[in-house]
């Protein structure tokens, strides 16, 4: 067969083995980062064909803008979703419909035999474009920067382990390769491993099953930077979060920096046990706070100027006031703009914003979930979100529990009996009950009052 990477050419003898794990891979991307994001970013995604010789699944976009933006938040899980369902697929290539490939495309999967020295001291782990120098800050993602930067200097080893969590799309990501890239540029010979917690576990099972885990631990524990990224996903999983907990603790006694992103505060990770909660928090958390206006302008603006663009400022203000849901969209939404102006030959006003952009901004208005308003009432009482379902009646679990009923009837459209289905099942009467109990008590006691509002204009905005 050829090894040239235009030549589509599927296995033989069963080439609708790839069609019909696509079929369930892309069922499962979708189930997992919802419809939204799935119908924008992965449903363009093509499949082009299996290069034989490299072991090559190769993807297409229709745009550079859409490849390098699925090139750098999805390589990794649609090579650990194709090794799954087929596993002589070593990699996976992305590139656009022209087939021109895209900057960092291609993440190997992991080699048994794979050498302690394997634990990289090379920038090409990282995003180029993910630098302190690109991260746009404001007040809502300023200590999480300020506590970045001092970690890579290596200057407040305090700060190790730094716990940095916030929703999707906000920075964390961007954060953890500034680490690495500011690393390596004080020392070059600097030994760094950066994973997500989901190739954490595929490789420790790798491991176990090649009944060699000793490389794999000392690959870890060699390194002098950790960097796992969305730590939640080792929720629920016994022997994994075991060998975590030896590893961080390992680097930790060694004076090793461990940097921690989440999309939750420590506490609120069920399923995740408490020795591990209790390193976690022993040095920094970071929270990154939801983009304002100016922050979501001022991000705009830079990636504009990155793009060498020249447009108009009331254009940039209608993006930055209608797409507040996450930097990933408010950066997507650029994207597909500069994209149809340049596929019609469009110049880009606040018109022509308005009709391309007009799903989008639809599909951007605030909508609060019950989930969501269980979640942040669970943060602002220290309780786990798993008690808003429980049957305890203990009042440090019963108020908030009343807190979040209140909310999802204020803040959703969601009727009585959905909202007690949501909260373990209840009666709708339980949910009247409460929210009657609160009403009261905001009108006598100042410090409810005061949870009710800090908790409504977080959610809110």
């Amino acid at each position: 067969m050829s090894s040239n990477l235009n030549t589509i050419s599927f296995a033989q003898p069963e080439p609708d083995q790839f069609q019909i794990a696509w079929a369930a891979i892309r069922a499962g991307l979708r189930a997992d980062v919802g419809a939204r994001t799935f119908d924008h970013w992965l449903k363009p995604v093509d499949l082009v064909g299996y290069h034989e010789a490299d072991q090559a699944i190769r993807l297409s976009l229709p745009s550079d803008f859409m490849a390098s933006w699925v090139s750098s938040h999805y390589t990794d899980r649609l090579t650990l979703a194709w090794r799954a369902m087929l596993p002589q697929v070593r990699s996976v290539r992305i590139e656009t419909s022209s087939g021109k490939p895209v900057e960092r495309y291609t993440v190997e999967a992991p080699v048994e035999e794979t050498p302690v020295e394997s634990v990289s001291p090379l920038s090409s782990q990282f995003d180029r474009k993910l630098t302190f120098s690109t991260f746009v800050t404001g007040a809502p993602n300023m200590v999480a920067y300020n506590a970045a930067q001092a970690l890579a200097a290596g200057d407040r080893t305090s700060f190790s382990p730094l716990y940095v969590h916030s929703q999707t799309g906000l920075g964390k990501t961007h954060l953890l390769h500034a680490i690495g890239h500011e690393v390596l540029r004080l020392n070059k010979d600097a030994r760094i491993l950066y994973m997500s917690a989901e190739r954490f576990m595929f490789d420790f099972v790798t491991a176990m099953r090649a009944r060699d885990t000793f490389s794999f631990k000392a690959r870890l524990r060699s390194a002098d930077v950790l960097m796992i990224d969305d730590v939640q996903f080792i929720a629920g999983k016994e022997s994994t979060q075991e060998e975590f907990l030896h590893t961080v603790d390992e680097l930790m006694t060694g004076g090793r920096r461990l940097v921690i992103s989440a999309d939750r505060a420590p506490h609120a990770l069920d399923g995740v046990e408490g020795r591990i909660l209790s390193r976690l928090t022993q040095g920094l958390v970071a929270d990154i706070g939801a983009p304002d206006f100016t922050l979501r302008r001022a991000i705009l603006t830079a990636k504009v100027a990155g793009l060498g663009l020249d447009l108009p400022g009331d254009v940039v203000d209608l993006l930055a006031t209608r797409i507040v849901s996450n930097i990933r969209e408010l950066e997507g939404g650029l994207n597909r703009l500069v994209a149809y102006s340049q596929l019609h030959s469009r110049p880009i006003d606040e018109a022509f914003a308005e009709e391309v952009l007009a799903e989008m901004f639809r599909a951007s208005r605030r909508r609060i979930t019950i989930d969501e308003i269980q979640r942040r009432v669970s943060e602002h009482y220290r309780i786990r979100q798993a008690e808003m379902v429980s049957a305890r009646r203990a009042r440090e679990v019963a108020r908030p529990r009343q807190v979040a009923m209140y909310l999802a009837k204020q803040l959703t459209p969601r009727s009585l009996p959905e909202i007690g289905r949501k909260f373990g099942g209840r009666d709708h009467t339980t949910v009247i009950h409460a929210i009657r109990q609160i009403e009261r008590l905001r009108g006598i006691d100042t410090d409810i009052d005061a949870d009710v509002r800090t908790l409504m204009r977080d959610l809110e905005g």
